[in-house]
């Protein structure tokens, strides 16, 4: 099929962050785009063909967006599965597939496809509710401390919570949920897996990220992670065997914790483009972006490599501040060699929610690291009252 500059349509579900990076290769590469999103202010509707709002977990709205494009793919995986198993059925192309979505979209099914195909993760239990999960800690089955996580609509560090005390339960949503046991790792890695629907295959080199304390979100990604060479080829080659083992087709983060004593265990999965691969647009041959259109298409997949050491700073709301959003000395920093900053179209901002990022390239990582640092401790993303 002709894609380029013709009537083919690509459809989005999701119209975030994610979506207005993929349309910057879309745009590239004059691909029509249609986007689907539930908010009139979506950063993506700049930047697409044609921009739908609506309910993304509404069945026929999501189906009935699905009947305009020729190929659906999407950039949040909180969509209307039923919709999806539909479009599918009646032949139109959805990637990755809605039998990927359905092992990843709940983290209970997604920790126990783990188990069932021998994938290294840390031991956990599921519970139906929160009541359950106190019943068996005041029955002694479940040890604390442990990492609480509900099973489903948790994103960027809401939804996951260090239990230390069971009266750190307290507030939390009585909903399905995990209790998994605390790994002492050393790092927090990440594999970014690419693959088209011809089986070519290619992963990104592994990153290191480095986590916000208190808000749970990831603060730098380092590419390539500081270890060494066995741990970086045992964790691709993890990456590789999850990714076969979903059949997934698209992009596929695969987040993993390095032990003490250099185990790599499975943490979760994202079957889209992720935070964890920004630092590509400016450090790799081929973004992460790029290479989902290409898989998502069918056509040869880019090289992952990278060109230069490169670190990702995520730009997050400031603590005290909500409102309509202001970059605070982002003009110093643009005065700084091989930084690059990427505005998400977010008008309003709120403590934590993440707004943009800055990729830092250097050859020297260590040089890239203590930019960052400068980077993050510089730009304020705060609002004007």
């Amino acid at each position: 099929m002709n894609y380029f500059s013709s009537a083919f349509k690509l459809g989005i579900l999701g119209g975030g962050q994610l979506g207005k990076m993929l349309l910057f290769d879309t745009r590239k590469f004059d691909i029509q785009t249609y986007v689907l999103d539930p908010s009139d202010q979506a950063p993506c509707k700049i930047a697409c063909d044609q921009f739908f709002k609506g309910d993304l977990m509404d069945f026929e709205t999501v189906y009935n967006f699905g009947k305009k494009v020729d190929v659906l793919t999407f950039e949040i995986e909180l969509v209307n599965l039923d919709a999806l198993v539909k479009l599918e059925e009646e032949g139109l192309k959805v990637y990755p597939s809605p039998k990927t979505l359905k092992l990843i979209q709940n983290k209970g099914i997604q920790k126990d496809f783990y188990i069932q195909h021998n994938i290294p993760t840390a031991s956990y239990k599921r519970f139906d509710d929160l009541k359950s999960l106190v019943v068996s800690i005041l029955d002694s089955k479940t040890k604390l401390p442990f990492v609480w996580k509900c099973t489903e609509f948790g994103y960027d560090g809401n939804g996951v919570k260090v239990i230390r005390h069971i009266s750190d339960l307290d507030n939390l949503a009585n909903v399905e949920c995990i209790a998994e046991e605390m790994v002492p790792f050393k790092n927090e890695l990440a594999v970014i897996v690419c693959r088209n629907p011809s089986g070519e295959i290619k992963t990104y080199p592994v990153v290191e990220m480095e986590f916000h304390p208190e808000a749970n979100q990831v603060e730098y990604v380092i590419c390539p992670a500081r270890i060494n060479d066995k741990v970086a080829e045992k964790a691709r080659a993890i990456a590789l065997n999850v990714s076969e083992k979903f059949h997934h087709v698209g992009l596929l983060a695969v987040e993993m914790f390095q032990t003490e004593d250099d185990e790599i265990l499975v943490n979760e999965v994202a079957p889209r483009p992720h935070n964890s691969g920004h630092y590509s647009i400016e450090a790799s041959y081929t973004s992460q972006f790029e290479n989902h259109l290409r898989a998502i298409l069918d056509l040869p997949l880019g090289n992952t490599d990278s060109k230069v050491a490169g670190i990702m700073v995520n730009l997050v709301g400031s603590e005290g501040f909500s409102g309509d959003v202001i970059y605070q000395n982002i003009e110093k920093i643009l005065g700084w060699n091989g930084v690059t900053p990427h505005i998400y179209g977010k008008k309003q901002t709120r403590p934590f929610r993440k707004m943009g990022h800055v990729t830092i390239v250097n050859e020297d990582i260590n040089e890239a690291r203590r930019i960052a640092e400068e980077v993050k401790n510089t730009i304020r993303v705060i609002s004007g009252h």
